[in-house]
């Protein structure tokens, strides 16, 4: 779509996530929404559109840093459960536990056990957390290497993106194929049946946000839903399969 359509639609998606937080306070829901995805993949640009007109009261996006030295000593999930949403509030979590899957199992930032305890333990950490009645949707932002390449190329370029440029993003290139077979792991081994990944091709940020957008009120339970308006495009955002691997839905 063109720059005016892009904006128009937004603005009409934007009026339904207003609904879907009306809808959240009323019934006193809790809603968590992930995202995972590789470096310059766009959770930035996403979560932005998505918060832009909510309450700031009932809203919180989280983006951890590094952890601290009493991070590491303690339960790995302990940090994050802090953040978790209480009734009334949606959360949404710019990188997330998966970083144990991603980053730090590729730029050897834990060991083998932490990596393979963490891959046993977080289906059953997520079944915890729907079971308290938190709704759970996890998106992984999908791009490929050339578009990878480009963003990262701008924010070195931007001087109001540079604050995004980390030591981590130098290496994200560098590290394609090692990035490519976690990525793939963390999927086959965290995708269940009550919190599925949803991956989105986000090499077209604008065509990425519109479909994040409409997939989370297509799953999430509002009155007066558009309905004509928030179908997703399945060319865009999918729930993973492995097949998706092999026919190039996912980058390889």
């Amino acid at each position: 779509m063109n720059r005016k359509e892009y904006k128009k639609t937004l603005h009409q998606l934007q009026i339904e996530l207003v609904k879907l937080q009306n809808h959240i306070i009323k019934h006193n829901d809790k809603i968590l929404i992930i995202f995972e995805g590789r470096d310059a993949g766009g959770k930035d640009g996403t979560i932005k559109r998505i918060t832009q007109y909510l309450s700031p009261r009932e809203t919180r996006t989280v983006a951890l840093g590094k952890p601290s030295d009493r991070d590491n000593s303690s339960w790995y999930f302990q940090r994050y459960a802090a953040h978790l949403p209480s009734t009334q509030e949606m959360v949404l979590f710019n990188r997330s536990w998966y970083n144990r899957a991603g980053v730090e199992r590729v730029m050897g930032f834990c060991t083998d056990e932490q990596y393979h305890e963490f891959l046993e333990t977080v289906p059953d950490f997520e079944q915890m957390l729907i079971r308290s009645g938190i709704k759970l949707l996890k998106y992984y932002l999908d791009i490929s290497r050339d578009e990878q390449k480009k963003r990262l190329e701008d924010r070195e370029q931007n001087p109001l993106k540079q604050w995004k440029s980390s030591p981590i993003d130098k290496a994200a290139t560098k590290y394609w194929d090692e990035y490519s077979l976690a990525r793939n792991i963390m999927l086959a081994r965290t995708h269940h049946i009550n919190a599925p990944w949803t991956v989105v091709r986000a090499d077209d940020k604008q065509s990425a946000r519109i479909n994040v957008i409409k997939d989370m009120l297509f799953r999430l339970d509002y009155k007066n839903k558009n309905e004509k308006l928030i179908l997703p495009d399945a060319n865009i955002v999918f729930n993973y399969d492995e097949g998706y691997l092999q026919n190039g839905m996912i980058a390889p």
